[in-house]
C-alpha cells in the first residue's frame, strides 16, 4: 500500500449535521490532487449519527477510515487519530470545515518548506474572519494574551483547529500530551517549541460557526486552568527529552 502524503484528521462528537457536507468536501478535495492521501474520522461519544455518517463514507471511498473513542474530549480524539495516521504531513481539521479546505496545500511542501508545524491563523498579516461577534473575538485575544504570557509567546492564534505536522514527530510530541480537553493543541506546541521545532503560522481565511461547540464562560476557565497545568508540567520537567 502507498503511503499517504497527507493524512487529515477529523474529530467529530455529536456532528451529524455538520460532518456530511464537511466529508464531501473534504473528498472532494482529495480526489482533485495528485498525491496520495487519507481521511481519519475519529468519532468520541456522539449520541446521534455522527459515527453512521462516516462508517457510511468510510464504506463508499476506500482512504476514508473511522476510529472511535469511548472518553470525549477533543485532545483525546486528536490524539487517537494523529497517531493512528500514516500520513507524511498530518492535518488536524475541525468538523466545521471554517477553513476551506483547499487551503490545505499551502500547509504542505512544495508551497511550504523549512517548518515542522504550521498553524492556521487568524490573526496573522493577511488572514481575514468572517462574520466572527466582536464578543468572541475579543474573548480570544484574552486568551491568546494568556497563552503568551503562560506558554507560548510570539504566537499570535494557537486556537484555530487547523493545524499540520511533519509525520515523523507526531509520536515524539503527541506521547507526552497530557490534556485531552480544548488546550491540548497549545500543550503539543508548548512541548514542540521545547525541543526546538519550528512552528510557523498561516494566515487564512476563516468564517465563523454560529454552533460553535465551546462555552465562552465554562470552557474559558477550564483553559485558563491547563495553561497553568502546562506551565506547571513544564517546570516539572514532565515534557522534558528521557
Amino acid at each position: 500500500m502507498t503511503t499517504p502524503f497527507l493524512s487529515i484528521i477529523i474529530p467529530a462528537r455529536n456532528e451529524e449535521t455538520r460532518l456530511p457536507d464537511t466529508l464531501e468536501q473534504v473528498v472532494g478535495f482529495i480526489n482533485t490532487q495528485t498525491f496520495p492521501a487519507e481521511v481519519l474520522v475519529v468519532e468520541n461519544g456522539s449520541q446521534d449519527r455522527t459515527l453512521e455518517i462516516a462508517q457510511d463514507y468510510a464504506r463508499r471511498y476506500p482512504f476514508v477510515r473511522v476510529l472511535q473513542s469511548e472518553q470525549p474530549g477533543k485532545g483525546r480524539a486528536v490524539r487517537l487519530g494523529i497517531l493512528a495516521a500514516q500520513g507524511e504531513y498530518r492535518f488536524m481539521c475541525d468538523a466545521d470545515l471554517s477553513m476551506p479546505i483547499a487551503e490545505v496545500t499551502r500547509f504542505l511542501p512544495p508551497a511550504l518548506v523549512g517548518c515542522d508545524i504550521a498553524i492556521a491563523s487568524r490573526e496573522a498579516p493577511g488572514a481575514v474572519r468572517y462574520n466572527e461577534p466582536h464578543y468572541r473575538h475579543l474573548v480570544g485575544r484574552v486568551y491568546n494574551w494568556m497563552i503568551r504570557i503562560l506558554t507560548l509567546p510570539g504566537l499570535q492564534d494557537t486556537q484555530c483547529g487547523f493545524k499540520c505536522f511533519r509525520g515523523d514527530i507526531v509520536e515524539e510530541l503527541f506521547a507526552c500530551q497530557t490534556l485531552g480537553g480544548w488546550a491540548f493543541d497549545v500543550e503539543v506546541l508548548f512541548i514542540a517549541r521545547r525541543r526546538g521545532y519550528r512552528i510557523l503560522e498561516i494566515p487564512i481565511p476563516w468564517y465563523y460557526n454560529a454552533h460553535s461547540k465551546i462555552s465562552v464562560v465554562r470552557d474559558s476557565f477550564r483553559m485558563g486552568m491547563d495553561l497553568l497545568t502546562i506551565r506547571l508540567n513544564g517546570r516539572r520537567g514532565l515534557y522534558d527529552r528521557r
